[in-house]
């Protein structure tokens, strides 16, 4: 089973992706604190991140950089799930190491295309 960590810092979104998530067979870990995703992730080791970006220190862009700094998520792929629709921030989450972005509110349905292009 695939194992997707999401990481945002609103509870009702990680509830509800994780659901959501979860009934199309994915096995999901949902964590509010960005400051203790990296070390949750080191015992979990997921096979992909979904990250918000606008969260409290680290926001999702240097967590991203994070990640890709750690040999063992060197090539875990991550998606930037956030409300931030700008061009300079797509280009900074890619920058960072991120495979893709997509912009809250989104489809379900291209989410998960999304994940099971990237896994």
């Amino acid at each position: 089973m695939t194992k997707i960590m999401i990481v945002d810092d609103d509870e009702q979104v990680t509830v509800l992706l994780g659901k959501l998530l979860a009934m199309e067979g994915y096995e999901i870990t949902a964590v509010n604190e960005s400051s203790e995703a990296h070390q949750i992730a080191l015992s979990v080791k997921p096979d992909l991140f979904l990250l918000d970006l606008m969260m409290p220190d680290p926001d999702g862009f240097k967590l991203c950089r994070m990640l890709r700094a750690d040999s063992r998520f060197i090539f875990t792929p991550i998606i930037i799930v956030t409300a931030l629709d700008d061009n300079d921030s797509r280009v900074v989450a890619f920058g960072a190491g991120a495979n893709d972005y997509i912009t809250k509110p989104f489809h379900t349905s291209d989410l998960v295309e999304r994940i099971r292009k990237l896994t």
